[in-house]
């Protein structure tokens, strides 16, 4: 009594109409799509399309749930990567951000939730999530030094002494 397998394309009919819809939303400001397995998408936009795609996830998909904000180094940029749950499908929506001046909107107004999150990645990376009510550090200590992302590739410790450390 074992129930007949479905095809691949079945399995993933919900996550691949999923791309296709955001596709035709978004249209050249998706860069990259894809259905890795069932219940997974992944989605690259361009800078500063996050938040076109955030807002149409949540009126349009019932996004529910951000369970995450990350940052990766890769290399000659940075990037942003919003982790959510929409239709129960485990949706990843990523943006780069150039090393240099990394800059990209907040989206505390769309999803409260994601005030801390970016608090982190600004800490741990050096974004700077433009519109957020108040980027006070949260991982580090307050006395951190300046311009030191330690989760950057080429971040070296540089021995500064913070506030209230002695030899």
């Amino acid at each position: 009594m074992s129930e007949e397998k479905k095809a691949p394309s079945e399995k993933l009919e919900l996550e691949n109409s999923m791309v296709e819809e955001i596709k035709k939303f978004l249209g050249d400001d998706l860069l990259e799509s894809k259905v890795q397995r069932a219940r997974r998408v992944y989605l690259k936009v361009k800078p500063g399309a996050h938040r076109n795609a955030i807002k149409y996830m949540k009126d349009n998909w019932g996004l529910y749930h951000l369970s995450t904000i990350s940052g990766a180094d890769l290399g000659d940029n940075l990037e942003v990567i919003f982790h959510f749950n929409a239709k129960n499908v485990a949706v990843n929506l990523r943006a780069e951000v150039p090393r240099n001046k990394p800059k990209i909107e907040t989206i505390t107004d769309l999803i409260p939730g994601s005030n801390l999150y970016e608090r982190e990645v600004h800490d741990l990376f050096g974004i700077d999530f433009k519109g957020h009510p108040n980027l006070a550090k949260l991982e580090l200590p307050e006395d951190w030094p300046e311009g030191e992302y330690p989760l950057r590739k080429d971040w070296k410790p540089t021995g500064k002494l913070v506030k209230g450390q002695e030899k």
